[in-house]
């Protein structure tokens, strides 16, 4: 148990520093910069090198299949209710989408190591991969979608050279085509810094958050989603698939992450309600610190 609290904790060291940064210095640190440097650079080191770590077997794709469905499935139902509910598209746009995106790589592939073992890291890798896609496809249009028309949110996807960098990286990993060390410590770097910075970025626009003015409707549609509709869906379709139970498991578990900072880098990107967004991360992140031992009881029973 003590594992898992301190893998949770300890991913979000930085984001007390991003807020005592903001505090301190105010207007001097430029967020829109910190998105923009971290979106079009450094995610782009950070998605080459994730995806080449380790070796990409396709055989192992069903469980990330199974992982898409369910995502998907909910974005259809969360998109068709949310339309009832928010008239404003930016409000919609987040209703629709930010609770699929959860954080499954910095939080999600340590947690599963701490819970199952290394024995999980081929599984976490490859769901990490599809939620990579599903980040900068599903979700950079609907967030875009909150500022833009759907030929512009479409085209925002292509823009991102993230989207691209996957997919080499999958052909490369795919093909076994092997790196240069040096080139692999290279892109280490700038994944760190990636992951470092994203971090930092949450606790910047955490700084000036009020909680209390945001539209409770909205956040209790995401959280529901999130916890309760998502995890269910997951549990249902997993209970009735002819998977191996630590497989089921670690699919139980990515789906449950809390809302991953990713939201925060595309709605500051994309002009969607960043503060926000970034109300609903730290919400979700603070009962995912008691959600996910509910959780784990949840999983001998797939």
């Amino acid at each position: 148990m003590n594992s898992i609290i301190l893998s949770i904790l300890s991913v979000y060291i930085f984001i007390v520093m991003g807020y005592v940064a903001k505090k301190s210095f105010k207007e001097k640190i430029d967020d829109k910069t910190i998105t923009l440097i971290n979106v079009y650079f450094l995610q782009v080191f950070l998605t080459f090198w994730g995806l080449l770590l380790y070796p990409i077997d396709i055989t192992l794709f069903y469980a990330p299949s199974l992982y898409f469905v369910i995502v998907g499935f909910v974005v259809v139902i969360a998109a068709l209710g949310a339309k009832f509910l928010f008239e404003n598209k930016k409000e919609y746009s987040i209703a629709t989408v930010a609770a699929i995106i959860g954080n499954t790589g910095n939080l999600g592939i340590p947690l599963n190591i701490a819970i199952f073992g290394e024995s999980s890291i081929p599984y976490t890798t490859i769901i990490n991969l599809v939620n990579v896609f599903v980040v900068y496809t599903l979700g950079v249009f609907y967030y875009s979608r909150g500022s833009f028309d759907t030929k512009t949110s479409l085209q925002n996807i292509l823009k991102l050279p993230i989207l691209w960098a996957a997919m080499l990286a999958l052909f490369l990993s795919i093909n076994h085509i092997a790196i240069h060390k040096s080139i692999l410590n290279m892109l280490m770097m700038g994944a760190y810094a990636s992951m470092t910075m994203q971090l930092f970025l949450f606790g910047i626009y955490l700084h000036g958050t009020q909680i209390k003015t945001i539209n409770k409707t909205l956040v209790v549609w995401v959280l529901v989603f999130k916890f309760i509709f998502l995890p269910l869906t997951a549990f249902f379709v997993l209970m009735n698939t002819p998977l191996q139970s630590m497989v089921k498991g670690i699919i139980f578990i990515e789906l449950l992450m809390p809302l991953a900072v990713a939201n925060v880098n595309l709605a500051s990107l994309y002009d969607c309600k960043p503060k926000l967004t970034t109300s609903l991360v730290f919400i979700s992140s603070l009962l995912f610190l008691g959600i996910i031992f509910l959780g784990m009881k949840i999983v001998p029973y797939l």
